[in-house]
């Protein structure tokens, strides 16, 4: 998740700094975690799937922001930056400022050893309680494995695992499709 944290702050106190500062930061129960960078094959599976969800948007009311989109779950407090985040129809933002996403469809979260325990557990806490999210996508940097988990109508999350280049996985929510190989296009995997 991160690499420091500092005193307590508001979340007020939060947005200034952060709105003026040269690295991000996310911001959790009064606390300001810095962030570390992203190494090549994080970045290029980020890029992959924004530029897809982008292609397919095209001409649609809808949206694909990167990670420099900062989301806030209203109901716990938190402010991250997810490597991509997508949704159909208006925005709703935070403040007039428009920096802060208030209800994304999609959530997408590239792994990395030291962010894996965090984009599974406490944060995943976190997204759920976004009302807005239908899907949110854990995906592997070093090995071809994709996590989708989908909320149904009744508020229920289930997980299917992709693991073959092959595979295609439906965003239904937002009317997308993602392919697999092209998701690691340009990955080389150690």
């Amino acid at each position: 998740m991160a690499l420091a944290a500092y005193a307590r702050v508001t979340e007020e106190e939060y947005l200034a700094r952060e709105r003026c500062a040269e690295t991000k930061s996310e911001f959790v129960n009064g606390e300001i975690f810095a962030m570390s960078g992203a190494r090549e094959p994080h970045n290029l599976v980020a890029m992959n799937v924004g530029a897809s969800l982008h292609s397919q948007f095209r001409g649609r009311p809808c949206r694909v922001y990167g990670s420099d989109m900062r989301v806030r779950v209203s109901a716990t407090g938190l402010n991250t930056y997810p490597d991509v985040s997508a949704l159909c129809g208006p925005p709703r933002f935070h403040d007039a400022i428009r920096d802060t996403l208030l209800n994304p469809q999609v959530l997408v979260e590239v792994l990395s050893e030291s962010t894996e325990a965090w984009d599974r557990g406490g944060k995943w806490e976190h997204y759920q309680r976004l009302e807005s999210l239908t899907d949110y996508l854990l995906i592997a940097q070093d090995r071809v494995r994709v996590e989708h988990f989908t909320r149904g109508p009744d508020g229920a999350w289930t997980c299917r695992e992709y693991t073959r280049m092959e595979e295609v996985i439906e965003l239904q929510s937002v009317g997308a499709r993602l392919e697999v190989e092209a998701m690691y296009d340009k990955v080389i995997f150690p």
